[in-house]
C-alpha cells in the first residue's frame, strides 16, 4: 500500500503527547514544504512534487492531534486566553502546507510554467534531489557521521521518508536505510554524484530556456522575490512567537505589505506578458505561484497574531525555545556605531561576532536578501541576522 494512502485513510485517536514537539515538528514540516514545493516546480520535479503531498497528509495529522491537545490543556478563561494565539499558529501552519500542495500540484497536474521560471535560479543556488536508496550503496546502513558527506561533498540530507515516517533534520547519529526516500541539498557540481552513489541511477539536470518576453522576465523576477520574502516572514514569525518578539513580529508584517505590492506588480507583468507570449496559456503556472505565495506571507502573519496583540505566550511555547540552539534577531544600526559601514559578504559580517544575516530592511530601498547580495551594513538599517543568543546580544551591542 502507498504510504500516503495509508496514513490519509487512517483515523486521528486522542493520544497523550507534547503539544511542544508536535509544534516544533509543524515548523519544521513547513519550512521544508516551502522549500521542496517550489524545487518541485524550478526543476520540473515529479518526485518532489509527490514528497509534498506525504508531508502534507502528514501535516493535517499533526495539526488534528495538536488541536486535541491544546482543547485538552484548556481549563480556564486564562488558559483559553493564551492558548488561542497557539491555535492560531496551528491553523496557519497548515495554511502553509495547503498551499505548498497547491504549488506541488502544478508539475503533478502538468500545469503550464513558463521556461523563464526555471530560468530564474541564481547559479549559486544549491539543488534540492530526491531519490530512494538502493540496497547495494555504499551509504545504506551508515549513519551521516560515518558517511561524512557535507564536508565531503557539500551536499545534506535534509530529510529522510521511511514509509509514512519522517525523519525531519536528521543528525549525525541517523542511519540510512534501504528504501528510504532521501531529500539531497547541495552544490550541483557535486550533487550528481552523491545521488548516483546513494540511488544507483543517474541524476539528470533541468536545463532551461531563456525568456524571450520582457515583461514575463520581470514577472518571473518578481515571483522569485516574493518567495524569498515570503519565507523570511514565516521564518520571523515563528521567532516572533517563540521569543515574543513584538519587533520581529512587526518585521513580519512589513514583509507581507511588500509582498502583497509585489503581487500587484507580478498581475500586470503576467498580463502584459500573455499579450505577448505565443502560448498564453504557459502562464497559468505563474498565477498558481503568484496567488500560493501571497498565502504563505499571510499565513506568517497569522503565526505572529498574538504577539502583535499583546496577547502573553503560553508556557509551552516558551518549552520550545529552551530547545532552540539558533535565535533569530532584529536591530537597527545607528549612526556611528560598529556596524555602521561594516561590509557583509555571503551574509557573513566583517565584525567580530558569529552572526548570519538573512536580511536587511534599508530605508526607501526597500528588503536586500543577503545571501544573493554582498553589501555594506548602514545607519538606519534593519538588520535580520541568526546566531547563539549570546553572539545575538554582542551583534545589538555593536548595532548601537
Amino acid at each position: 500500500m502507498d504510504p500516503l494512502e495509508g496514513e490519509a485513510s487512517s483515523p486521528v485517536a486522542y493520544e497523550p503527547v507534547s503539544v511542544k514537539d508536535v509544534l516544533v515538528e509543524m515548523k519544521d514540516t513547513a519550512e521544508l514544504l516551502i522549500d521542496l514545493s517550489y524545487s518541485a516546480v524550478l526543476h520540473r520535479n515529479t518526485g518532489l512534487a509527490e514528497e509534498v503531498l506525504h508531508l502534507e497528509e502528514r501535516m493535517d495529522v499533526l495539526e488534528m492531534r495538536a488541536r486535541m491537545s491544546l482543547l485538552m490543556a484548556a481549563r480556564s478563561p486564562d488558559d483559553a486566553e493564551r492558548l488561542a494565539p497557539v491555535l492560531s499558529i496551528v491553523a496557519a501552519t497548515d495554511q502553509i502546507s495547503d498551499a505548498a500542495g497547491d504549488i506541488a500540484k502544478i508539475v503533478l497536474e502538468d500545469i503550464s510554467v513558463p521556461e523563464a521560471m526555471r530560468a530564474a535560479l541564481p547559479e549559486a543556488v544549491e539543488t534540492l534531489v530526491r531519490g530512494a536508496v538502493e540496497a547495494e550503496s555504499p551509504y545504506t546502513g551508515r549513519t551521516l557521521k560515518g558517511i561524512n558527506l557535507e564536508s565531503k561533498t557539500g551536499v545534506r540530507v535534509i530529510a529522510l521518508r521511511r514509509g509514512s515516517e519522517w525523519l525531519l533534520n536528521p543528525g549525525p547519529t541517523t542511519r540510512i536505510e534501504a528504501e528510504d526516500v532521501a531529500l539531497l541539498r547541495g552544490p550541483e557540481s557535486e550533487i550528481g554524484d552523491v545521488y548516483r552513489t546513494m540511488t544507483g541511477e543517474t541524476y539528470e539536470p533541468f536545463e532551461p530556456d531563456s525568456p524571450a518576453v520582457a515583461d514575463l522576465g520581470r514577472a518571473v523576477d518578481t515571483i522569485v522575490h516574493m518567495k524569498n520574502l515570503s519565507e523570511l516572514a514565516v521564518d520571523l514569525a515563528y521567532s516572533s512567537v517563540l521569543f515574543d518578539s513584538e519587533e520581529l513580529a512587526e518585521e513580519v508584517r512589513n514583509l507581507e505589505v511588500e509582498v502583497d505590492a509585489l503581487e500587484s506588480r507580478f498581475e500586470a507583468w503576467v498580463l502584459r506578458a500573455a499579450a505577448e507570449a505565443e502560448h498564453p496559456v504557459s502562464l497559468r503556472g505563474l498565477i498558481h505561484l503568484g496567488t500560493s505565495t501571497e498565502m504563505i506571507s499571510d499565513a506568517a502573519v497569522d503565526i505572529s497574531e498574538g504577539v502583535l496583540r499583546d496577547i502573553e505566550v503560553h508556557p509551552v511555547v516558551g518549552m520550545a525555545v529552551q530547545e532552540s540552539d539558533e535565535i533569530i534577531t532584529r536591530v537597527e544600526v545607528t549612526p556611528g556605531s560598529a556596524l555602521d559601514g561594516t561590509p557583509v559578504s555571503g551574509g557573513v559580517p566583517d565584525a567580530d561576532v558569529t552572526m548570519s544575516i538573512i536580511a536587511i530592511r534599508r530605508p526607501e530601498e526597500g528588503w536586500l536578501l543577503v545571501a544573493d547580495v554582498d553589501t555594506e551594513l548602514r545607519s538606519g538599517d534593519v538588520v535580520i541576522a541568526k546566531g547563539t543568543r549570546t553572539a545575538a546580544e554582542q551583534f545589538g551591542e555593536l548595532a548601537d
